[in-house]
């Protein structure tokens, strides 16, 4: 089967970074956690978990604390410290859509494409986010770790989980993936995507990208529909 940019009929996107801007969000719940576990602000520890929440942008936000804090207890509470913290901030408006994300994401609607949208936060966070920017409805199904078996980014899990979900194509090669991180990158390599690409709104750029294997790497999600309406290799 040779597919070309206008057979892809699935549209996963990330949330935070590559549709939604957060303003950096997630560094400020970070500093709530921590402060939460005992992590002093300017200490050595303090700026090494901070690097590492930096480089895994994207990544299922359980899996971070996990590496971070090593027994499953404290992962958890430093997790649910963080999502509350994060939930706070969306509910005080600190968030918008990116510029041109909602009116890609209905026109690639509008032209037969599903569109489902992911994230590494927790369900209820998700659920914040879609609510402060009155998308509850824009997409047909949206998915964290949780929906995809508890594994998020970088595992291939939640894309695969879109694909079975909507039964939109039937192969692999008709989907794309797109965020703002290497781990999307990743994740979308692994699970056999067409169209793989960063954008450059969010916590990576391209040198990350071009690591991970991004088949294009697109200044906003905007850009989107004009790749895929365009036949391209």
């Amino acid at each position: 089967m040779t597919t070309r940019n206008t057979d892809i009929r699935l549209v996963v996107l990330d949330m935070a970074g590559t549709t939604v801007a957060d303003g950096g969000l997630v560094e400020r719940a970070f500093e709530v956690a921590a402060g939460e576990m005992g992590v002093v602000p300017g200490s050595a520890d303090h700026a090494e978990k901070l690097a590492y929440v930096r480089s895994t942008m994207g990544e299922s936000k359980i899996s971070v604390f996990r590496h971070l804090f090593g027994a499953e207890a404290l992962a958890r509470r430093a997790n649910t410290a963080f999502e509350t913290a994060y939930g706070e901030l969306v509910d005080g408006g600190r968030i918008t859509a990116v510029p041109g994300a909602r009116g890609a994401i209905e026109e690639l609607g509008a032209d037969g494409r599903t569109v489902v949208l992911t994230t590494g936060f927790a369900r209820t966070t998700q659920e914040a986010i879609l609510d402060a920017l009155g998308w509850r409805d824009l997409v047909p199904l949206t998915l964290c770790p949780a929906d995809a078996g508890g594994r998020g980014r970088p595992y291939p899990d939640m894309v695969l989980e879109a694909f079975l979900r909507t039964r939109a194509v039937d192969d692999v090669r008709q989907v794309a993936v797109v965020g703002d991180t290497s781990y999307d990158v990743l994740s979308g390599r692994r699970a056999g995507a067409r169209v793989v690409a960063g954008v450059r709104t969010g916590a990576h750029g391209d040198p990350e990208f071009r690591e991970a294997g991004a088949t294009h790497v697109l200044d906003s999600v905007a850009a989107l529909p004009a790749l895929l309406f365009h036949e391209g290799r």
